[in-house]
């Protein structure tokens, strides 16, 4: 099998925020590499501006299926259950 070309999916700061989003791509079965120039490359601690960017890069043929992944990340329709019984549980504490 061929192997496909690594496009970029998006650009964010900081390698913390790279991570996450790797691992929900990656749960989702989505391949992810994450790359990374400029200082914060090197131990630097940059989150911010061009050095502390961190590209986001999955395969070609998997692009589009890890944008949707990325917009209902963004919609917040991962969020656990869990987090959505507490915010519950503070409304009826407060009744």
């Amino acid at each position: 099998m061929k192997s496909d070309k690594w496009v970029l999916l998006d650009k964010v700061n900081g390698s913390f925020k790279a991570e996450i989003l790797k691992g929900l791509l990656e749960a989702q079965g989505i391949d992810t590499v994450l790359s990374q120039e400029g200082a914060a490359h090197y131990g630097y601690a940059l989150t911010v501006g061009p050095m502390g960017e961190v590209e986001i890069l999955v395969p070609s043929r998997e692009l589009e299926r890890a944008r949707q992944v990325m917009a209902a990340y963004e919609a917040g329709e991962f969020e656990s259950q869990s987090e959505e019984d507490e915010s519950g549980d503070d409304q009826q504490a407060e009744n």
